[in-house]
This record gives structure tokens, sequence and C-alpha cells, in this order.
């Protein structure tokens, strides 16, 4: 066993140094606990990493948490998380004060105006990378270009997902399905039975509630954060617009530690503290809630068809959310030739050079201000 103050000190240089984005936090999570402390060996690191493909939430928040457990029990659960998520909060809300105060300026204005293409770079990136993995063959290619229909056709990414999951589910277990007499068009129904939020007034604990919901029903990347916030924040509710709503995923894209912290970001926006503190709650409890309820399942879970086929379906409904956000966005942010001369230099230094994507987002922020006051 590991000491619980081993695991928080780890954790927190993390918080302080992970940018880049889930995929790099992973690297650096393997390099420190399995090659420098010998905390876990390959396989039982990769069986983390596999469960955390199978349950809602930020995979790196998500594996921090299932190390502490590991290592350093209860303590460790609470403790590895914690230090992990709190110093991108803590960045995240002084940023959220300076963009309150100083983000209308001129000087403000095109220093976001420059990171707003590298962020939309950095989402095609992110998509083409993991759609070479998602699409297995031409079932799952039709629930990604179903999901993006249907986004089109403003359904819920919700329903999106539970639409496109299910649609493999049923389609891959035909045969066990008709072995256990159910009907594929009760479970589908069933599925859709969830309703979208409705629009309602400003109210912390709808906040907290929205960003709950939020953090209990998202896979895949955090970059599909993108599509559940502009369903509920932007288009159901009307508490944000384009423009504000790509501010937050470039602040919380510039930060270390999880991009799910835009949370923070929004929450500061339309509530102060207040509303930072009870977002931030909200988004992350549900990872706390998984990985406490799934970590003695690890195996069961792992070898489940179910499961994998739910897994095939929602990953590429995830790609499909994160084309069709990625379209508004693009709509909302390229409105300036910098901007597309940005999007094309960004798109070549992350597939050619693979750059870090901290020091693109800082390159585009430098290169919007200067334009400005040059």
């Amino acid at each position: 066993m590991t000491s619980a103050l081993d695991i928080a000190l780890l954790f927190l240089k993390l918080g302080f140094t992970a940018f880049g984005g889930p995929a790099a936090h992973i690297a650096m999570y393997r390099d420190e606990v399995v090659t420098r402390r010998k905390w876990l060996d390959d396989q039982e690191f990769l069986d983390l990493l596999g469960v955390t493909n199978l349950i809602p939430g930020p995979n790196s928040t998500e594996m921090a948490i299932h190390i502490g457990l590991r290592r350093a029990g209860w303590a460790g659960f609470f403790l590895a998380g914690t230090c992990f998520i709190l110093p991108a909060s803590v960045i995240v809300l002084l940023l959220a004060w300076l963009y309150v105060h100083y983000g209308s300026t001129p000087q403000a204005g095109w220093l976001l105006a420059g990171v707003q293409p590298v962020v939309i770079a950095i989402i095609l990136q992110a998509l083409w990378g993991l759609g070479r993995k998602a699409v297995k063959g031409p079932l799952t290619a039709l629930a990604g270009l179903s999901a993006l229909a249907l986004y089109f056709l403003n359904l819920h990414p919700i329903l999106i997902l539970l639409v496109c999951g299910i649609g493999v589910i049923i389609i891959e277990n035909l045969h066990r399905l008709r072995s256990m007499n159910l009907h594929p068009q009760l479970i589908l129904l069933n599925g859709l039975s969830l309703a979208a939020v409705s629009a309602a007034p400003f109210s912390l604990s709808l906040l907290f509630l929205t960003f709950l919901k939020i953090g209990a029903v998202l896979f895949g990347s955090g970059y599909v954060l993108l599509a559940f916030l502009r369903a509920d924040f932007v288009t159901s509710l009307g508490w944000l617009n384009d423009r504000q709503l790509l501010d937050a995923i470039a602040i919380g894209q510039m930060t270390p530690g999880p991009v799910f912290t835009s949370a923070t970001f929004i929450g500061y926006l339309l509530g102060g503290v207040p509303g930072a503190m009870v977002s931030t709650v909200g988004i992350f409890l549900p990872s706390f809630v998984f990985v406490a309820l799934t970590s003695p399942f690890i195996p069961r879970l792992r070898s489940s068809p179910w499961l994998a086929s739910l897994l095939d379906g929602v990953n590429v409904a995830s790609l499909g959310l994160m084309a069709g956000v990625s379209w508004h966005l693009a709509r909302a942010s390229l409105i300036h030739p910098l901007s597309f001369i940005l999007l094309l230099i960004s798109g070549v230094f992350l597939l050619k050079y693979r750059l870090n994507t901290t020091w693109l987002i800082l390159a585009g922020a430098l290169t919007g201000f200067l334009f400005h006051m040059g």
C-alpha cells in the first residue's frame, strides 16, 4: 500500500502540470505510477484504463480516482481525485474573474479570437484520431452518421447516445435477445423515455442538477462536453451564447487538468463563486460514484458482450456529436481571415509535428493579441 500523503502529493503535482488532454494525462500517469514508482504493473494499469471507457465521465480524472483507491484505500480515493481537479479549478476560477472584468475589452477579445480557431483545430484533430479507432465496421459507421444527423435535428445529446448505444446493442446481440424472448422495440422505447431539460430561470439548484446530469451521462472524449453544454446552456436554457461557450472550452483547454473544469468557468459566469463551486462539484461528483461502484467488478465488466456493444455504440455517437458541435462553433468563431489562417496553421502543427496543444493555444492567444496591438 501507499500512503495517502504520497497519493495527494503526486496528483497535486499532476494537477498543476498535466496539460494536453486525457491522452497526455494517461501517459503521464503511466510514467509516474508504473515506470517510476512501480505502484502498478502494465496489466493492472490497462485494466483500470479499460473500465474508465465503460463508464461516463472524464477518463483521466477517473483513472486518478481508481489509482488512489487501489493504492491507498478510501483516503486515496478522495485525495487523488480532489488533488487532480483542484489546481485546474482554482486557475479557471481566476481566469473566469479576469474574463468577467476584462473579457469584453478589445484586447481580451482579440486574445480569445486567436485561441478559438486553435480549439477548433484541436477538436478536429481529436475527432480524426478517435474516429479511426471507434469506427470498427459498417454498423458503428452507421451509428456515428446517425448521431450526426440526429444532432442536426436538435435531439438532446443524451437521447442520441441512448439511441445509438442501444441500437448497436440490439443489432449486435439479436441472437441473445431472441433467446431471452425480449423485444428490441421495447428496449429502444424505454431508452427514449428521457426528456431534455426545459427552459427555466437561472437558479443554483438547476445549475447543479444540469452539471450533475452531464457528469453522469457523458461518454467519450472531453470534447464531447461541448455538445452537452451547448444543448443545455445555449439551446434549452438560453443562459449562454455560442461565443461564451467556446471561450469556456478555450479556458478549460488552456489550463492543466481535466477539460471538465470548463464547468467552473461557466458556473462563475452565471452565478459567481457559488455558481463555480456547485458547477464543479456537480460535474465531477458522478465520477467518484461510478469509480466506487465499478471498482469491485472490473473483471466482469471487461468480459461482458453487452457492455462491449454499448461502448461501441456510445463511442461512435460521441464522435458524431463532436462533429456536429464543431460545425456550430466554427461558424461562431471563424469570422476573420486571421481565424482561418490560425485554423490551418494549427492543423498542420497538430497533424504533422504533434505539437503540444498548450503551446498552440498560447501561440494563438499571443497572435490574436499582437494582431490587435499592431
